[in-house]
């Protein structure tokens, strides 16, 4: 099992979420977050005074899945994400050693 976590842009939150519903993901938390990184915030003028932000909006995607799931997932992310600027984002791909829902009790890959 993996789990995918992608920091995106807002503005491609629905058109991910409706993709990844068609390959079949359909268990995903949304957090929105705010952060920085090589994009290094921009310059807004409030009241006629330049203000540096430094920390931008950013829609955080996280989703388990089975290992053969990976591949067609962050294939997707990148399709829908990229749009070739600075501050598209980032996707991490980490190892999940257990997983147990709640309800059930069910264990491992059944649980997702």
């Amino acid at each position: 099992m993996k789990k995918i976590e992608a920091v995106v842009r807002p503005g491609k939150l629905e058109e991910l979420i409706n993709t990844l519903g068609e390959l079949g993901i359909n268990g995903v938390t949304v957090s929105h977050v705010i952060g920085c990184g090589k994009q290094k915030g921009h310059v807004e003028i409030y009241r006629g005074v330049e203000l540096n932000v430094n920390l931008l909006p950013k829609v955080k995607i996280e989703i388990a899945l089975r290992d053969d799931q990976v591949p067609a997932v962050l294939k997707a992310i990148q399709t829908v994400c990229k749009s070739g600027k600075i501050g598209d984002g980032k996707i991490f791909v980490s190892a999940i050693e257990n997983a147990v829902r709640i309800r059930t009790g069910e264990t491992g890959e059944e649980a997702l």
